[in-house]
């Protein structure tokens, strides 16, 4: 946990997609960009203008997309990246067996952006338009996402991991192009960065070994401060620390993080998740703070997207209920958030969703914070959305729905379970 961060909370497309715009258009070293879904269309399509200006004026620029949320990225687009010296990078590109391959489902969900090591982005919002959704269609409001502007120290933590994926890339795609040498050059890259001074000099200095362009500072300029706006919604020297799920050092992190703060809970748990399938040690945790006298309020996605986990949510809703828990349902638009707070002194902001794809298989990252006032702000904006846009789930009504919705229920949630299985997990 690192103290001196500043955080501001941005909330959907609207607000990350000018502050990521803003940081990149005055970017004079690197920027480096990791998300799963780029859709070339709407609002997005202003990042991906500002990643071309800045690698035009010879900043280094890197985007690494997932190979299933963002399977193909236009013609049009790989030219322009390409002519501008953008490097592009696809995690796990699915081949022609596709997501057949149990090992294949491990995907890169975290969205993560660093600007000169001195601004970082961390959150759910993908690259998409607002109002644009991959299965829902055109949406008719903005969909519900946050996103963190964090200055400070944390951001060399970002750094740090989003050098290292990048450089595992260049060793796959250098090997598979037998170039064994450079490949193993690249993985030396992996290895812990160490010293976050070292790195930036070595960004100052021009060394951009997936290319050998130089890259360096014109003489006499320094990099401005970092700083974030006055924005209802940000704090200055608050205590942060980046989380991360990977299938490496970092296999359950967030998810002891969840139990940690939900098993210290006294008064208020509220989460806002899109995809909420817990498994087994965090349903306990939050059946056991319900039963201890705290308030637990779940805001979760309301609206029919995929199969399984729209019905294999629906017995472990039906157990929360009855636990005592209370669930609202989003009724505006999609919900995509993945943020909680506990009591007002703990809060999270990320891409982690709470089901098995998150916790046990994909890239994640969530900023965590003990900062009182954020904490605070993010409750009364969460416990405001609840109020108006919320529509509370009662267990009988769920539990009187026709037999066979009940039956397809059941059947999700064990062919979720027989699925994991396969792969080596229990949930």
């Amino acid at each position: 946990m690192h103290s001196g961060n500043q955080l501001l909370l941005l909330v959907g497309g609207a607000e990350l997609f000018p502050a990521l715009v803003e940081a990149m258009d005055t970017a004079r070293r690197v920027v480096h960009l990791e998300t799963y879904i780029f859709e070339f269309a709407g609002s997005a399509l202003g990042v991906a203008q500002a990643l071309e200006r800045a690698a035009q004026r010879g900043v280094l620029v890197r985007l690494v997309i997932d190979g299933v949320g963002t399977p193909r990225v236009p013609d049009e687009w790989k030219k322009r990246f390409a002519q501008a010296g953008v490097r592009l990078r696809v995690y796990a590109p699915l081949g022609r067996l596709g997501l057949l391959i149990p090992s294949r489902w491990r995907r890169l969900h975290r969205k993560l952006c660093v600007v000169d090591g001195t601004v970082g982005f961390c959150g759910g919002i993908n690259i998409i338009d607002d109002q644009d959704d991959v299965a829902l269609g055109r949406l008719v409001a903005p969909r519900l996402d946050f996103s963190l502007r964090v200055a400070g120290p944390v951001v060399a933590d970002m750094v740090e991991t989003m050098e290292q994926l990048w450089w595992r890339l260049q060793a796959v795609r250098k090997a598979r192009q037998r170039e064994f040498r450079a490949a193993w050059e690249a993985l030396r890259e992996t290895l812990p960065v160490g010293d976050f001074s070292r790195l930036l000099a070595r960004l100052e200095a021009g060394s951009d070994r997936d290319t050998g362009a130089n890259h360096r500072k014109p003489d006499g300029e320094s990099s401005p401060p970092a700083s974030l706006s006055d924005g209802p919604l940000g704090v200055d020297n608050a205590r942060a620390a980046l989380l991360l799920r990977d299938n490496v050092s970092h296999r359950h992190d967030i998810e002891r993080a969840y139990l940690k703060a939900i098993g210290e809970s006294r008064h208020d748990v509220m989460i806002a998740n899109a995809y909420f399938v817990p498994g087994r040690k965090l349903r306990r945790a939050l059946l056991m703070a319900a039963q201890r006298g705290v308030r637990v309020r779940l805001l979760l996605h309301g609206k029919y997207e995929h199969f399984m986990q729209y019905r294999a949510a629906r017995p472990v809703y039906q157990t929360l209920l009855g636990g005592g828990i209370e669930i609202h349902e989003y009724a505006t638009s999609a919900l995509h958030a993945k943020v909680a707070v506990i009591d007002q002194r703990w809060a999270t902001v990320g891409s982690t969703n709470l089901d098995p794809l998150s916790l046990l298989l994909a890239r994640e990252a969530n900023v965590m914070t003990t900062d009182r006032r954020f904490s605070a702000l993010l409750h009364r904006w969460l416990a405001d959305v609840v109020e108006r846009e919320g529509q509370q789930l009662d267990a009988q009504v769920l539990g009187q729905r026709p037999w066979h919705q009940r039956l397809l229920d059941r059947l999700a949630f064990g062919v979720m379970r027989a699925t994991l299985f396969l792969t080596g997990h229990r949930y």
